[in-house]
């Protein structure tokens, strides 16, 4: 990806890193090193900075770019790092690119997998080459990577639990077994694995081997799998209805800030209807001369002032008032379909996880009934007494059978609500990132309209400034007097 030359789909203000690259919307960068996490080191005018590989759109590959423009030893350098970023790419991603808005990431066991940025479509298989459509999608039983301590059919949360069990089991036949045979078993398992909630996280021992799903990122779909404690009541919130909340404000937040617009606009239109009464006030309306038409004008500026306060109430209302009213109008739809959705989910989750602890707590009353018998072998034997060991074998066998089906149940549906939390996270954060830009962008149109009202007002006021600066009280003496004069001739004295 170094020395490639890629460009901007959106604008970018750099704030986000601490050496970030600021640019508009449909700039030319060179990206200078492409780093696993999202992050690109780039050029442009000059300045170099990070940017988010999914604010640009690659336009053009090349080993050395741009050849006359540096030196041999910096050729040499995109060289070396081109060579370093191919030899860890698979042999397929040799043969051709990623369709557009396809990224590809690695999961903690270093397989990769396949995201879509623009509808947060992920996928085991790379995909094809039409834009946005992969072979097969996670969406799968037991299908994504052990990113959280679950996921894989081959480390799922309760694997360790399931294999124990077996292994249990399978001795059972052979000899007898006491309950006190499984605490080791599940002594281990508590030391690799926690449930909280009924959902199972690794233990601290475990937490070093994992990996964000998207480094870097601050992604909200790797910071809310736990549970946190309502501190309104003595219950506990979820994750997900964390981010269901922060939702919810934002759109409280956007219905206020249309309100604060509104209450803007009726200022505007009350300031208007007055400044257009007082310009039909005829105060002073009998002045005269230079300084009569200055007052004139004056007046009428009211007029035209009003005016533009008028279109600016106007564009206010339909630029800014009206796109924040509509936008995302079914947000309360969509957010009750998530919810519930993730809510049973959850709900089926938590019945699995009891069916489990069910389980195990028949199979531990089976090797104690089998236990039992044995010891009846020891000191009795008889035909009876044999047959009884071998029911409670079979017992015992069928348990550990039905203790591991509940588990892969278990699994299969935490694997699922593990599928829907990325998604639906990534949506919620897609859907977060739209309304904040929807209402930056809104917000930038009402101070550009306040500056062209200040440009407006400014311009209805310069003919006002320019009759001020004719006013000539010489020349206003001698129009009224060739106007209004009686005679030139001045009296003289009696003469006897």
């Amino acid at each position: 990806m170094s020395g490639s030359l890629c460009r901007s789909l959106y604008a970018f203000g750099g704030e986000q890193h601490q050496q970030g690259l600021s640019f508009q919307a449909g700039e030319e960068i060179r990206v200078l090193q492409a780093l696993p996490g999202g992050w690109w080191q780039g050029e442009k005018d000059g300045v170099r900075g990070w940017f988010p590989s999914s604010y640009v759109q690659v336009v053009e590959e090349q080993l050395i770019s741009r050849p006359e423009r540096l030196s041999r030893s910096e050729r040499m350098e995109q060289l070396r790092e081109r060579t370093a970023s191919l030899s860890q790419l698979a042999a397929e991603d040799l043969k051709d690119r990623l369709p557009p808005h396809w990224k590809c990431y690695v999961s903690p066991q270093g397989q990769r997998y396949y995201v879509n940025t623009t509808n947060n479509e992920t996928t085991w298989e790379r995909p094809s080459s039409a834009p946005g459509t992969p072979r097969s999608s996670f969406r799968h039983k037991n299908s994504l990577p052990a990113v959280n301590g679950f996921h894989s059919s081959s480390s799922s949360p309760l694997h360790h639990v399931e294999s124990s069990h077996s292994s249990l089991v399978r001795r059972s036949s052979g000899e007898p077994q006491s309950p006190g045979s499984m605490s080791p078993t599940r002594k281990q398992n508590k030391e690799t694995t926690v449930t909280v909630n009924c959902v199972t996280f690794p233990s601290a021992v475990c937490l070093p081997e994992q990996r964000l799903l998207k480094p870097d990122e601050w992604s909200y779909c790797d910071f809310f799998w736990n549970d946190k404690k309502d501190l309104q009541g003595s219950g506990c919130v979820t994750g997900f209805e964390i981010l269901l909340q922060k939702q919810l404000k934002g759109r409280q937040m956007q219905k206020e800030m249309s309100e604060f617009i509104r209450e803007r606009i009726k200022i505007e239109e009350e300031y208007a209807k007055n400044l257009s009464k007082l310009s039909q006030i005829p105060l002073a309306g009998q002045e005269e001369g230079t300084l009569g038409e200055a007052w004139a004008q004056l007046k009428k500026s009211l007029a035209d002032e009003a005016e533009v306060h008028l279109k600016f109430s106007s564009k206010l209302q339909s630029e800014v008032e009206k796109p924040l009213l509509t936008f995302r109008e079914n947000f309360k739809k969509d957010m009750k379909r998530f919810d519930h959705h993730i809510a049973d989910l959850r709900k089926q989750l938590v019945g699995r996880y009891a069916a489990v602890e069910r389980a195990r707590k028949a199979l531990a009353d089976r090797q104690k009934e089998l236990e039992l018998k044995t010891q009846q072998l020891e000191t009795k034997l008889t035909s009876k007494t044999e047959e009884d060991i071998k029911k409670a074998r079979r017992k015992s066998t069928q348990a550990g059978d039905e203790l591991m089906r509940c588990v892969d149940q278990y699994n299969q549906s935490q694997s699922r609500w593990f599928e829907e939390m990325v998604t639906t996270s990534l949506e919620l954060e897609r859907l977060e990132m739209e309304r904040v830009e929807m209402i930056r962008q809104h917000l930038c149109q009402y101070t550009t309209l306040r500056h062209e009202t200040d440009m407006f007002n400014q311009s209805t006021m310069e003919p006002v400034d320019q009759l001020l600066q004719c006013v000539n009280p010489a020349k206003d003496r001698e129009l009224w007097v060739r106007e209004n004069k009686t005679g030139e001739v001045r009296p003289v004295d009696i003469e006897i």
